[in-house]
């Protein structure tokens, strides 16, 4: 092989590793690229995971609240159910007084029937003791 030859040979070597350069600086500047939409990717991931973890920690925040909410609730119908039971028992209470005034009045007005339809035989028994007692009226005769 002449010199000339050589000189080709290795200028075409290096022709064909000039244009592996050109691809491999086309591929490095690609894969920055891809690099850097990775890394704005990885930024708006990481913005996404902090407004997450905001809100996560506003929904702990409100899930406090409403377990505080709740368990006011459960005071409040614990109160309502005592309530509840002693107007039941005044409710007992009173519903047992009426029927004793009931029958207390029940009793009143039988002796006060009693005591009225005596008296009226009491009177009618005078009446026919009267009515049968001619002297006593001379006017009848």
């Amino acid at each position: 092989m002449t010199d000339n030859e050589v000189l080709n040979l290795i200028l075409s070597e290096m022709q064909g590793m000039k244009t592996d350069i050109q691809t491999f600086k086309s591929d490095m500047l690609d894969m920055k690229s891809d690099m850097q939409d990775m890394k704005s990717d990885m930024q708006d991931m990481k913005t996404d995971m902090q407004n997450m973890k905001s809100d996560m920690q506003n929904m702990k925040t409100d899930m406090q609240d409403m377990k505080s909410d709740i368990q006011n609730l459960k005071t409040d119908m614990l109160d309502v159910k005592s309530d509840i039971r002693k107007l039941n028992v005044r409710v007992d209470n009173l519903e047992s007084q009426l029927k004793q005034t009931e029958r207390n009045l029940r009793k009143e007005i039988h002796k006060e029937c009693s005591l009225v339809l005596d008296e009226v035989e009491r009177v009618h028994a005078i009446l026919d003791k009267h009515k049968a007692d001619k002297t006593m009226h001379p006017a009848w005769l």
